[in-house]
């Protein structure tokens, strides 16, 4: 699991309804959902975003409800992979269970920044800075959350095991 993208940047205690708000719920479609990412935050927020690009989050990033909408619209808003300096503990595996790659690093996040190209070997828990040429470490991605995400998420991996 190998990333690199421009950073962006939110806040502490980003919740599932900024993340993608309730009035957005109609579909399930991850790029319906996507298009509409962070739109409790900043309507057009996604028109920032690129293919590839990373999210960094503050403190308890994901919490609110356990809606599984979340971790799709970022996904959906092309999005594969966040950093956070903490995760509320069902987002962290709402976001797992859809695919989505997630590093925390703790008070280690203020050295990133919003705009900074990044690289990230989540595998090895590196994430490289090309822009102020600084490396941050976090917890690598477990062997058993990587096989989750190896297979596109819960859903596939378990058709995968009773197959």
């Amino acid at each position: 699991m190998h990333f690199k993208g421009k950073a962006h940047k939110v806040g502490d205690h980003i919740d599932t309804d900024a993340i993608i708000p309730a009035r957005c719920l109609v579909t399930t479609d991850p790029q319906e959902l996507g298009r509409n990412c962070m739109a409790g935050l900043e309507e057009n927020w996604v028109s920032r975003i690129n293919k590839g690009d990373i999210l960094l989050g503050g403190k308890n990033f994901g919490c609110g409800s356990s809606r599984e909408h979340a971790p799709i619209a970022i996904l959906g808003a092309g999005i594969p992979v966040v950093v956070a300096h903490s995760f509320a503990r069902i987002f962290y595996r709402n976001g797992f269970n859809m695919g989505l790659v997630l590093l925390e690093v703790g008070d280690e996040i203020s050295r990133l920044s919003d705009g900074d190209e990044l690289e990230i070997k989540a595998l090895e828990g590196k994430i490289i800075n090309h822009t102020t040429g600084d490396t941050v470490n976090s917890l690598p991605v477990p062997e058993f959350m990587a096989d989750i995400l190896a297979k596109g998420g819960l859903i596939n991996y378990v058709r995968e095991k009773v197959a």
